[in-house]
């Protein structure tokens, strides 16, 4: 990112600029100010958008070949096209050779770095992966968008906030905005804000459940299954979704015991840092051996729903009171 502010400083531009990866919103956020960078404000005689996979290539090149409108440069915008993972062959021949007066922008969120149209980028533009941010950027990025409202938050509220609502920080923005609409004449952001107005992202509510689960906090996992429920997610789904977290923490189990720390168990798992130290945490709660008889159950709880021996509804039910009740003795 650091490159793509330098240029965007210093109005020296790249012919060719890849941005991909999984933060749709910075993504967006430099396709918007490369565009207004290289192309004066409405300037719509030499700027040109695709999208999608269906794109006629052959049209592309020949409006690429197109002089600019008393202008210094045209600009073509490709977004989520395939290209660098499919039939992207033939741009990648035109490009070596382009004018110089043409500049493509792509944004995609997967690419293949043995396609021959990401080499021929490399070559002659600049490629930047846009990854999820960690911890102390998201809190960072928060406290400036706070800071700019004039209000105040405290580190540990920016912690609980990240935990309701997640990582993504489109979503993020959207419920600081709810956020500061709702404390419009306080300055301070508290816990009960948040717990106010924002939503609560669905893998959030499943940790909730689990943790539930894991303290024999049977009343507490119940509560919150009827709550997804009230939402109308399906009783199948939320299973899917609690197998799912079990499976996760199995594997944080097994990268502990191997001695492992956050970042690596972050990567190897595929987890966020962010939610990564979550994960471990909610690990050592758990025997292996727990983890994988759970992870059993619900295998052969969801062949009992598909065979029809258990309403879904029900199922779920079961399967929460059985791993939530507190053992005998």
């Amino acid at each position: 990112m650091k490159s793509l502010n330098e240029d965007l400083k210093t109005g020296q531009f790249k012919q060719i600029y890849l941005l991909y990866g999984e933060e749709g919103y910075l993504k967006r956020q430099y396709r918007d100010r490369f565009i207004k960078a290289m192309l004066p404000e409405g300037d719509t005689m030499n700027y040109a958008h695709y999208e999608g996979k269906n794109i006629n290539v052959r049209e592309v090149i020949d409006l690429a070949e197109t002089l600019p409108f008393f202008a210094q440069r045209r600009l073509i915008v490709f977004e989520d096209t395939g290209f660098f993972k499919s039939a992207g062959a033939e741009l990648a021949d035109y490009i070596k050779d382009m004018p110089e007066t043409t500049y493509f922008i792509f944004v995609e969120n997967e690419v293949d770095k043995r396609s021959k149209l990401y080499k021929a980028v490399k070559a002659k533009g600049h490629i930047v992966e846009l990854t999820t941010q960690d911890e102390g950027t998201l809190k960072r990025w928060i406290q400036g968008i706070v800071r700019r409202e004039k209000k105040q938050i405290s580190d540990s509220v920016i912690l609980y906030f990240l935990n309701k609502v997640g990582t993504d920080m489109e979503n993020i923005q959207r419920e600081l905005e709810k956020v500061f609409c709702y404390a419009l004449d306080r300055q301070e952001i508290t816990r009960e804000d948040i717990d106010a107005v924002c939503v609560t992202q669905i893998t959030n509510h499943i940790f909730d459940m689990v943790n539930a689960v894991a303290d024999k906090n049977q009343r507490r996992a119940l509560d919150l299954y009827y709550d997804l429920l009230a939402l109308k997610e399906p009783p199948m789904r939320i299973l899917f979704l609690m197998i799912r977290q079990y499976r996760i923490l199995f594997q944080v189990k097994g990268l502990l015991k191997q001695g492992y720390g956050k970042k690596e168990i972050a990567s190897k798992a595929g987890l966020h840092p962010f939610a990564a130290g979550k994960y471990m945490d909610q690990a050592k709660k758990f025997r292996m051996s727990e983890l994988r008889a759970v992870m059993e159950d619900g295998a052969d709880i969801e062949q009992r729903v598909k065979t029809g021996l258990l309403t879904d509804n029900l199922a779920v039910e079961l399967f929460i009171v059985k791993h939530s009740g507190k053992a005998q003795a």
